[in-house]
């Protein structure tokens, strides 16, 4: 799964339009602020699903967060902070990383770094809403609750568990299990 690809999927895209009339940036800037934000996302969403505990924990953030309404109704963005910046102390672990985040982007785009500080826990929350929206249209939400079954769920975060995008997983699950059993 490429959530950038997905974030960004079309140009008219309302959440996108929401994000950059929210911060006063252009749709450009937004998505090159995306750009830089949602690849270090998606390596703390990689990071945290390598240990059971935070696979579990994702995979319960996206059965019972209701995250995905802040890319159904986009004007809920404008509530998004407080729950991104929860999102972003699971995915990324500390203020610290996440201000090394935005300070990387602010010199890749030339975007204030302090504006992007405060977009940071807002596109954590958009990328969890479009995890959410993935998950439901795969039927994650079934195979937790137990009417599925695992292969889903699996199927679902294979494109993000496969670190080196070849195509399997397998490898890069074991290169993480060997790493846990060090």
């Amino acid at each position: 799964m490429d959530l950038l690809k997905l974030l960004l999927a079309s140009q008219s895209s309302p959440a996108l339009k929401q994000l950059a009339s929210q911060f006063g940036v252009s749709e450009g800037d937004t998505k090159n602020a995306l750009s830089g934000m949602v690849p270090a996302l998606s390596q703390g969403l990689r990071k945290n699903a390598s240990s059971q505990v935070g696979l579990d924990g994702l995979i319960n953030a996206l059965s019972k967060g209701n995250h995905q309404r802040y890319i159904d109704r986009p004007e809920t963005l404008a509530d998004a902070s407080t729950e991104g910046n929860a999102i972003l102390g699971h995915l990324l672990g500390s203020k610290d990383a996440s201000r090394q985040v935005a300070s990387n982007v602010a010199a890749k785009t030339g975007l204030d770094n302090g504006l992007l500080k405060k977009m940071l826990p807002v596109v954590a929350a958009m990328v969890m809403g479009t995890m959410g929206k993935q998950t439901a249209a795969s039927g994650l939400t079934s195979a937790v609750s137990g009417r599925g079954d695992s292969a889903g769920i699996l199927g679902m975060l294979s494109g993000l568990l496969d670190a080196d995008k070849d195509g399997s997983v397998i490898d890069d699950v074991m290169k993480m299990a060997g790493k846990a059993m060090r």
